[in-house]
């Protein structure tokens, strides 16, 4: 049977015989379409027609006073009334793009082995980053940093060996597991570029949209559980992922030819994406959700069960959490909003934030919901500067009333109240745990997410070896999934003679403790990270045990180059965010189950200086600590000036 494939808005497909009778395809089936026509002209911007609805934004009290907020300019076309208004140098890149296109298309011809300023903003929407070494001197040594999309974390069998491949033959040996659940492959040069993308693409991969002013990759446990809530939090991560997923075709146009390598979208995605009831949409656009200037910023999201604070729910822009009856059975959904990380060094304005409650939705409603939060922040959020452009910015400029007000209009609905949920843990899901199903499956700790050397080679006979899928966790660890019972003892062994240690033989420290990269390819790096943060952890468990705390005693240690926070330094007990060289800030009060920021505590601490900050603290916090009281909550009870006080006339612990 030959199958006729109908386009709405260039990406949104359905599938149909000839006779007419809807084929039907499984959630993980791979279709390969035909040859899809770019638009034509890479200098020519399609702009489509606005036939939004105009919704007023409704008054409120704790809306902010100021005439001078700029909102966003979202809409495609614009009339000659249409009041001019600042827009920040990305902003009318996108505008000019032909939808992610020009002038990328043209730069990847190029003989030279970087390309242009407005390349380098647009390349980042098909997931990659140019970057140099900075550590090279005469020249600069381009390449590129690829990043896939993998919702839940999850990553096929063949994904993960053709990383494992390409990493060797076209990266820098070695593969990165990041906070968000994706993979990151360094170093990767301009004319290999599409062979890569190309590759991943043609096995079960993608790296569209990992980076850049749209929905990043979508987290959500990443324990493979046969349980009614994790399952459904997953699908409901897929689903969120399809439905903000770009629908112009400039990925497979730039990376296959115009090939479309895709997954059969369930209906429910493609009725939500359609759907202009509330006037969400831009009609006749091939971005339907997304418009010509896309969002503002990078817009983050991630789902969960209760308890389950496996993926730092209150970071992201929007935290979903699965609500079921007594009988396990999922109902709904909690939905918080306004987290982000990201900030700026001596500017008070900028600052990281955790999600507020927002409200509870049927089930049935979350796409739709989720669609009008995105769709607020598409048309009010912050275009004139990108240091506020994030969602958290809005809602703190308007407040959560407000907020709630306008994305009602959108939605269609009111919120429903927010349900009573437990407290939350940290989940690590290192070692062994029963699936539910019979099998097995088995979390690994990587050290700040990088997998290479022997770890690397290890991994990869033992995946190739039994077929494994796996899957990364917002941890950077690795989870080995549908392990039979009868390979658990040799799959042990031959793990741990790489390194790949169970976690009662790995240090508590390093369990929950994260880096970004940072040196040497990081353009924003202000000073070591990844390379820094095994000498501190080392450094950390020495005065632990100079005072006298146990080896199962810790504390959640995050370390990142610079404020831009993508290691999520401002949820740890004792983060460290670099301010100059060998130079770090101290933030503290985060708590072990990360629903707590933390707050500045000293600026300039220079890396030597280390143990005179510490040692007053976790020697102070083991005299005087309440029962089980984490080091975040000794601190925050303190209080910052009494913690000074005390490192200022510490003279040193007792023998």
């Amino acid at each position: 049977m030959t199958a006729h494939i109908s386009f709405d808005h260039a990406m949104t497909t359905s599938f149909r015989s000839p006779a007419g009778a809807a084929t039907v395809f499984s959630a993980n089936q791979k279709i390969r379409l035909g040859r899809v026509d770019a638009l034509s002209s890479s200098r020519t911007v399609f702009l489509g027609r606005n036939l939004r609805g105009v919704l007023p934004v409704p008054p409120s009290s704790s809306s902010s006073s100021s005439s001078s907020s700029i909102l966003a300019v979202s809409t495609p076309a614009k009339t000659e009334t249409a009041k001019t208004t600042k827009r920040s140098k990305v902003e009318i890149i996108k505008e000019k793009s032909n939808f992610i296109r020009y002038p990328l298309n043209e730069e990847l011809l190029t003989e030279a082995p970087n390309v242009n300023e407005s390349a380098v903003q647009l390349i980042k929407f098909h997931g990659s980053y140019q970057q140099y070494n900075r550590e090279e001197r005469g020249g600069r040594s381009y390449s590129f940093m690829l990043r896939t999309k993998n919702p839940s974390g999850k990553v096929p069998n063949q994904l993960y060996l053709t990383m494992d491949d390409l990493a060797d033959e076209f990266g820098i040996g070695t593969l990165r597991l990041t906070t968000r659940q994706t993979f990151q492959l360094h170093g990767v040069v301009k004319q290999n570029l599409k062979t890569v993308m190309s590759s991943i693409i043609k096995n079960m991969g993608s790296t569209l949209g990992a980076c850049g002013d749209l929905n990043r990759n979508v987290l959500a446990p990443a324990a493979p559980y046969v349980k009614k809530d994790y399952l459904f939090a997953q699908e409901t991560a897929d689903n969120i992922a399809a439905l903000l997923s770009p629908q112009s075709g400039f990925y497979y146009d730039m990376w296959v030819d115009g090939e479309q390598f895709m997954t059969a979208e369930p209906p429910e995605v493609v009725k939500a994406r359609n759907d202009n009831s509330h006037g969400t949409n831009f009609v006749d656009s091939p971005e339907p959700i997304y418009g010509t200037q896309f969002l503002p910023r990078k817009f983050k999201i991630a789902v969960t069960v209760p308890t389950d604070n496996s993926v730092d729910i209150l970071t992201n822009d929007i935290g979903i959490v699965v609500v079921s009856d007594e009988n396990g059975e999922p109902q709904g959904f909690n939905i918080y909003v306004g987290g982000g990380m990201g900030r700026t060094h001596r500017m008070e304005s900028t600052f990281a934030r955790i999600a507020e409650p927002l409200g509870y939705v049927p089930k049935e409603d979350i796409l739709y919901a989720v669609k009008a939060i995105v769709v607020t922040q598409r048309e009010h959020g912050r275009r004139d500067d990108r240091k506020y452009s994030r969602m958290k910015y809005l809602i703190s400029s308007w407040g959560i009333e407000k907020f709630r007000d306008v994305v009602e209009q959108y939605y269609g609905k009111k919120f429903e109240s927010f349900r009573d949920l437990p407290e939350w843990e940290f989940k690590s899901y290192l070692g062994w745990h029963e699936q539910g199903d019979g099998t097995w499956f088995c979390g690994l700790h990587v050290d700040s997410g990088r997998v290479g050397g022997n770890m690397k080679k290890t991994l990869r006979e033992v995946i190739e070896k039994y077929k494994l899928d796996v899957r990364i966790t917002p941890n950077q660890n690795i989870v080995l999934c549908d392990i039979k019972s009868e390979w658990k003892r040799s799959i042990t062994t031959v793990l741990a003679q790489a390194g790949l240690l169970q976690p009662e033989f790995v240090d508590p420290l390093n369990q929950t403790a994260m880096a970004c990269p940072a040196f040497p390819l990081c353009p924003l790096a202000i000073t070591e990270a990844e390379r820094g943060i095994p000498s501190i952890l080392k450094r950390v468990r020495a005065i632990f045990e100079k005072v006298g705390l146990e080896y199962d005693e810790s504390v959640v240690v995050r370390v990142t180059g610079c404020p831009n926070g993508c290691a999520r330094p401002y949820m740890a007990e004792l983060g460290l965010v670099g301010d100059g060289p060998n130079s770090y800030q101290v933030w503290l009060g985060g708590t072990p189950n990360q629903t707590q920021i933390a707050r500045a505590f000293m600026d300039k601490v220079k890396i030597h200086d280390f143990e005179k900050v510490f040692e007053p603290l976790f020697y102070n916090w083991k005299l005087g600590r309440q029962p089980k009281e984490s080091f975040g909550e000794f601190t925050t009870r303190m209080g910052f000036e009494k913690l000074k006080e005390l490192i200022n006339t510490y003279e040193g612990s007792p023998k």
